[in-house]
């Protein structure tokens, strides 16, 4: 059988000449862009706390892939590649606090971290 009839059509993509052109960057930056949203509504309190560490953590997924995009050997890019997993993982917990403390509705959020993550 052909890969058509078994509904596997698949879409032949260019390789990537930018970290922009990744699909786990777009979505990255996408979640960061919520997470600026969302953050923006926390008490003033939280303002050098949970603000600042989950926009900072947040941030850093895009960055370390956008740096490991251009390391030229695999282990360089597996370890900024590592780093952004990591930063995910930090986003995950901060959202989990974030609906803890009844700062908002971070269940969104936890949705598109997970595509993320895949």
């Amino acid at each position: 059988m052909k890969e058509e009839e078994l509904g596997m059509n698949r879409e032949i993509r260019q390789p990537a000449r930018s970290f922009q052109d990744l699909i786990v960057w777009q979505k990255a930056h996408q979640l960061v862009l919520e997470i600026y949203r969302l953050s923006h509504e926390f008490p003033n309190t939280e303002i050098y706390g949970l603000t600042s560490q989950l926009r900072r953590a947040a941030v850093s997924v895009p960055d370390n892939i956008a740096e490991g995009f251009k390391k030229k050997t695999p282990a360089d890019k597996l370890r900024f590649f590592n780093i952004a997993e990591a930063s995910l993982e930090e986003c995950r917990y901060y959202l989990i606090l974030v609906n803890d403390l009844k700062y908002g509705d971070s269940k969104p959020l936890m949705e598109q971290l997970e595509e993320v993550s895949r």
